[in-house]
């Protein structure tokens, strides 16, 4: 057995991860659902045979020194692979994250239009955010993309590791991966102010020096799209703010008012039929949400979404979807994070006429 076998048979099945793990049956992330192959479990030596077939000499070494890497790889036309290696109680494990050949475009995935026009903003910062697995990094690539096809930029990527790779349009695209090509996000930040940019992407804001330095990149008049793992808008204005020592914090709050441009909060939502869709909540940072920031107010927020032009809460794109027919009543209850969406909904509906009340005769 040979893991491209296994990666192929993943691809095609529409999975979007492959794990492996000594001493368990290779199995397929199927629709958010873990699903096993129909083989035997594999012994410690199979699955490092396994896994350190796509790693060279250097990955090799990172991995026996840190007990874990992350790292990826593409084989050509099947697709990329995000794999992060591990070692665990029965030996290694890996998981591999299916990442097409190809960027999609913000239509061909669905997205709201507000994410398409984020990629014509100049300057300010950006974020993508969601649960791991909900999609970040392809609203991303799919923003980059928008960006190459219409503008003459220099864009500038420090990602862990590189999953899309884009192919220069208009742009200038220079692509750096922790690790290969720079030894930290804070590194690379102080670095890309240097080289002339207009865009940097940041693959995730994991501390408070690259915090500090993206707030900073995005005061400077240029574009700066960045990730977080929070799941609403004003999650993440209070996350990064909370990051920062008290004494600091008015500082950050300012610094926030003037930079941010939009957070984008998403994600996957299993479809009544086959595959997921993305949920998408948007904040467009106007006015009164800077007022809100710079006085502390970010509880207020997601209440001045719900009328705001252009702006779309969580519940409101639940909702949406749920009225198309797209998603289920319980994936709705799920996926929501108020607990009375259901009461609202009926609320909304006998408002319109279309649903009758609870108990009501036909």
């Amino acid at each position: 057995m040979h893991i491209h076998e296994l990666l192929n048979h993943t691809v095609h099945q529409g999975a979007s991860d492959l794990h492996i793990c000594a001493g368990e049956t290779p199995a397929l992330r199927v629709e958010g659902a873990i699903f096993r192959l129909n083989m035997p479990a594999l012994t410690a030596e199979q699955a490092q045979r396994l896994i350190f077939s796509v790693m060279n000499e250097r990955q090799k070494a990172l991995f026996q020194e840190n007990l874990e890497i992350d790292f990826s790889f593409g084989l050509p036309k099947l697709s990329r692979f995000r794999v992060n290696a591990y070692h665990q109680l029965h030996g290694f494990g890996a998981t591999f994250r299916v990442i097409p050949n190809e960027v999609q475009t913000v239509e061909q995935l669905g997205l709201p239009s507000a994410i398409k026009d984020i990629s014509q903003q100049r300057r300010g910062l950006v974020l993508v955010t969601g649960p791991t697995g909900g999609g970040k990094t392809t609203t991303l690539a799919a923003l980059i993309h928008e960006i190459n096809q219409t503008r003459h930029d220099h864009v500038v990527t420090i990602e862990d590791p590189i999953e899309y790779q884009h192919r220069p349009a208009k742009c200038i695209i220079s692509q750096r991966e922790l690790g290969a090509h720079t030894h930290s996000f804070a590194a690379a930040l102080r670095s890309a102010l240097r080289e002339s940019p207009d865009v940097i992407l940041v693959g995730e804001m994991r501390d408070v020096e690259t915090i500090s330095l993206t707030l900073t990149a995005a005061e400077t008049g240029i574009l700066v799209l960045a990730t977080l793992h929070t799941r609403s808008a004003a999650d993440t204005v209070t996350r990064i703010i909370d990051e920062f020592p008290v004494d600091q914090q008015q500082q950050i709050q300012s610094m926030i008012a003037n930079s941010l441009e939009a957070v984008v909060c998403q994600q996957l939502v299993p479809r009544k039929t086959k595959g997921r869709v993305c949920a998408t909540e948007v904040l467009n940072c106007n006015f009164a949400v800077r007022n809100l920031i710079r006085e502390g107010k970010i509880f207020q927020i997601p209440t001045l979404m719900q009328t705001a032009s252009g702006m779309i809460t969580m519940e409101q794109s639940l909702l949406n979807l749920y009225r198309q027919g797209i998603i289920s009543q319980q994936a709705l209850q799920e996926r929501a994070f108020d607990p009375s969406i259901l009461e609202k909904l009926d609320d909304q509906a006998l408002d319109s006429g279309k649903v009758r009340p609870r108990g009501a005769r036909k």
